[in-house]
């Protein structure tokens, strides 16, 4: 089996390289990072590989900071390669627009593999349409299974999920190590607005305060100009850089986050996959519930688990562990459980007796050969020079505001349409309602 990963961002570049890692140690493996706006820097790159077993051994595209290749160096690799399967380790508009490359080039298709690199609960239906092509899309517990295939099963769409445990989960770390560090994992969307932001800087420090012998690390994902899978607003070190009477001991790093726990006392957090890491390496943590459980804070799957809490647990220093209940529905299922891999070899026998047909995209099929550009013109930003995704760009944003506003008037008048028939349960004074 040849198989090659390809990440772009810095969350992706972690999952990816570690999935592929994870993979049977007789596979024939590559890694490498394609080139778009969202391009880790070499210290996030080299960052997010440390410690797997095959990076720096000196194999080919296995270095110790990965590859990174042009969209054009790409499809030259894969041309040249021919792989059998593919690791799409990208965010969601970079995927339909590597399949296409991959299509192009390909002798006879590849198994086509994609997935989430973290916390995928609340599961959405964006996720999904954006990976609706591929093969076999990777979930790491069995709620995400369980909710992804109501998604499926509500859009009327086939989608083969694996179950794999997070790949770079670690075993739990000597009780002997120094442990000195509280910290805190930091989250480009969650919280949002800067009041909640400046809330949990005071927070850190208070517990800075009553903690005076242990470091409070402010964990970060990017320091200056480096890109993140998502833009964070309003960063952390630049809103600790304006605390009047900062403890010496609340400080700001960044690095490999498995470096940090081998540290750690407790691990606070709003949502982060740092959590279950933490869990998965005997470091109690913290879920702050101070904003609320809600989709939009990523933060419902908490909910039983007994990691939820407030900032006074914070500031006390109150951290836990996860409650067996909630585990093994939650990325600690047994080993055994795990079926990706089996998956993968199904689909590998499945393609060497036939040539798999490409799935159908669930979203994105208006505007044809213009829509392709405009795809990669989005995805590719400033690095697609091309005149065409200049042009796609003139003629496709007046296109999608018609398009948005069509949707949102049909959307609507489906909804009164509901209304006065009286199947929305939500509706009040209509027939058919609840009191």
């Amino acid at each position: 089996m040849k198989i090659l990963g390809i990440a772009d961002s810095d969350s992706y570049v972690k999952w990816g390289a570690a999935a592929l890692a994870a993979t049977p140690a007789h596979w024939d493996k590559s890694f490498v990072i394609i080139e778009t706006p969202f391009l880790p820097t070499e210290s996030q790159r080299h960052a997010a590989v440390e410690g797997l077993p095959g990076f720096g051994t000196g194999l080919p595209h296995l270095s110790s900071t990965p590859e990174v290749v042009s969209l054009a160096q790409l499809t030259q690799l894969v041309e040249a390669e021919q792989p059998d399967a593919v690791l799409l380790s990208l965010r969601g508009p970079m995927i339909r627009v590597i399949i296409r490359e991959i299509v192009a080039v390909a002798k006879s298709r590849p198994i086509l593999i994609s997935g989430l690199p973290g916390i995928s609960i609340p599961a959405t239906r964006k996720a999904l349409t954006f990976r609706s092509q591929v093969d076999l899309i990777i979930l790491h517990s069995k709620h995400e299974i369980r909710d992804f295939t109501g998604i499926t099963e509500r859009l009327r769409i086939e989608q083969e999920f694996g179950l794999a445990t997070l790949p770079f989960l670690r075993e739990p770390h000597d009780e002997h190590e120094k442990r000195d560090e509280i910290v805190f994992a930091v989250q480009a969307k969650v919280p949002k607005l800067l009041d909640e932001r400046v809330a949990i800087v005071n927070w850190l420090a208070e517990c800075a305060r009553r903690n005076p012998k242990k470091r409070v690390v402010i964990k970060l994902r990017a320091v200056g100009d480096e890109k993140q899978t998502h833009a964070e607003e309003f960063p952390y070190d630049q809103l600790l850089a304006q605390l009047k009477n900062r403890p010496a001991n609340l400080v700001t790093e960044s690095g490999s986050m498995a470096a940090h726990l081998q540290r750690a006392v407790g691990l606070v957090t709003v949502s982060s996959t740092a959590l279950i890491e933490a869990a998965a390496s005997g470091v109690p943590g913290l879920a702050l519930d101070d904003f609320g459980v809600r989709g939009s804070l990523i933060n419902t799957v908490f909910e039983g688990s007994g990691l939820l809490g407030s900032s006074a647990q914070l500031v006390a220093a109150d951290f836990r562990h996860p409650s067996a209940e909630w585990l093994d529905d939650n990325y600690f299922h047994a080993e055994a459980d795990n079926d990706w891999i089996d998956h993968i070899d199904a689909l590998t026998a499945a393609r060497d007796e036939a040539a798999l047909p490409l799935r159908r995209l669930a979203y994105g099929r208006a505007g044809g050969r213009l829509r392709f550009v405009w795809d990669r013109k989005r995805a590719l930003g400033e690095l697609d020079t091309s005149v065409a995704g200049h042009v796609a760009l003139v003629i496709g944003y007046p296109a999608r505001q018609v398009l948005r506003i069509a949707r949102r008037t049909r959307g609507a008048a489906r909804q009164i349409g509901r209304r006065l028939l009286g199947r929305d349960p939500q509706s009040i004074g209509f027939v058919g309602t609840e009191s």
